[in-house]
């Protein structure tokens, strides 16, 4: 590897771990530290793009419309200084997952990936162990946007609440389980990509893959265990596929989507009986009541919406008091439809659909019918063509109950995600023998 090519893998690494553990430099260096890191970020990655200089005359239409669809809802927001600090939150990470698409070969992107994954892996577990051992308390941010002294603080303040030998839900770095626990969840697949594919050593991706299944057990998220399990079925359907002649893929393909279909009419059909089991049998920690709240305020402006703001801004109308739990203010819906549904209204949701719904298929179809040059030493698939498939079912389930897909982790992976697949610029695996290595560049 160049430097510049080494160079350009430890900035995207170092994008990737920034945006997967924001609250890290938050509760770390405070609001303006982070603002900081990701000032000095920004700047190295628009220098990467205008070296690079990269095409840009095919990126995936939906997300260009999504982004024109925010920008532009600046002029019907209710909140327009909330819709631009959003919008510049919303575009500068785009442009982090536009550098790591364009200007990073395959086999670098999904190395940087699990480098940073792994880093927020490791700094968890050994801070949560450091707090339980030694501290044995919460431990609040070392610059709290909030008053210490306040009093009686609620435990959604705190980074860490010391409870890895207690029983609770870690937190980690990122000073939130369902965070950590989607973390864990993508460096599994992606560290489970590169042991398959033989790109780092098998005792080293075991142990790692270990670490993760360890961090997402301790997280006790359900949502994102739920996240798992679907992972497991949809690769349990790609390798399927991929015994299978064309037109097996296709009914594989085709009976998934039908039964979704099924499901998802379902659950539209009878969502009042479903809604009122959910409040009588499940925990979904006040989610049911959120989303009510979130839909009867979109009701209001359901064509476009109340404008893009991403994060909920507390210091605006009506997000100031629109849900607050326990002295805990919220800001955001936990579920990316209906925020999605809320700010851009029923456009913006389709819109959002199109975007998901391209980069699934596309995600499938790499993953089952992969270009030749994908082929290994071991058969004609690479492990790594079902990354982009088993990353995206992760955040489309995530997105049911969290709406991170919109911000930082969520919104890059998604952006990059778009980007490769529309341009089936996948990692390539060292070359059969007697295969040319230019074939796959």
């Amino acid at each position: 590897m160049t430097r510049g090519r080494g160079y350009r893998t430890g900035l995207a690494a170092l994008v990737l771990f920034t945006v997967a553990a924001g609250d890290f430099w938050r509760n770390l260096l405070s609001w303006y530290g982070w603002a900081g890191v990701t000032a000095l970020l920004l700047t190295a990655v628009l220098v990467e793009l205008a070296r690079e200089r990269p095409s840009l005359r095919r990126l995936p239409a939906p997300l260009l419309i999504f982004l024109g669809l925010a920008t532009i809802s600046v002029a019907w927001s209710a909140y327009p200084g909330a819709t631009l600090a959003g919008l510049a939150a919303t575009w500068f990470t785009a442009a982090g997952g536009v550098f790591l698409a364009l200007c990073l070969a395959g086999d670098e992107l999904i190395g940087a990936l699990s480098t940073a994954l792994r880093w927020v892996l490791g700094l968890s577990l050994v801070f949560e162990a450091i707090v339980g051992v030694f501290v044995r308390r919460p431990v609040l941010p070392v610059f709290p946007p909030f008053d210490p002294d306040a009093g009686d603080i609620p435990d959604a303040f705190a980074w860490s609440r010391a409870e890895m030998f207690t029983g609770g839900a870690i937190q980690g770095i990122v000073g939130n389980a369902n965070l950590l626990a989607m973390v864990a969840l993508v460096a599994l697949i992606t560290v489970g990509v590169q042991t398959a594919d033989g790109t780092i050593r098998r005792s080293r991706g075991w142990l790692w893959m270990a670490i993760a299944v360890l961090t997402l057990a301790l997280t006790r998220s359900a949502a994102v265990f739920a996240a798992a399990a679907v992972v497991v079925g949809v690769l349990g359907l790609a390798v399927l596929a991929r015994r299978l002649p064309p037109a097996g893929r296709s009914a594989v393909f085709w009976s998934a989507a039908g039964a979704l279909a099924v499901v998802v009419t379902a659950g539209f059909v009878f969502a009042e009986q479903l809604l009122d089991f959910l409040r009588r049998n499940i925990d979904l920690t006040h989610r049911l009541d959120i989303w009510a709240t979130v839909a009867a305020l979109g009701a209001e402006r359901p064509i476009a919406g109340w404008g893009w703001v991403s994060h909920w801004a507390p210091w605006v109308e009506p997000f100031d008091d629109l849900v607050v739990i326990s002295g805990v203010t919220y800001l955001q819906a936990h579920n990316a439809w209906v925020d999605v549904a809320f700010q851009l209204g029923w456009i913006g949701l389709l819109v959002f659909g199109a975007l998901l719904a391209t980069v699934l298929v596309r995600s499938w179809w790499l993953a089952t019918d992969p270009p030749q040059i994908t082929a290994t030493r071991t058969g004609p698939y690479s492990a790594t063509t079902l990354l982009p498939l088993l990353v995206i079912t992760a955040l489309l389930v995530q997105s049911l109950a969290e709406s991170r897909i919109l911000v930082e982790f969520g919104w890059t992976l998604l952006v990059v995600l778009a980007i490769r697949t529309k341009r089936e610029q996948l990692p390539v695996a060292r070359p059969l023998p007697g295969q040319s290595a230019e074939v796959g560049r």
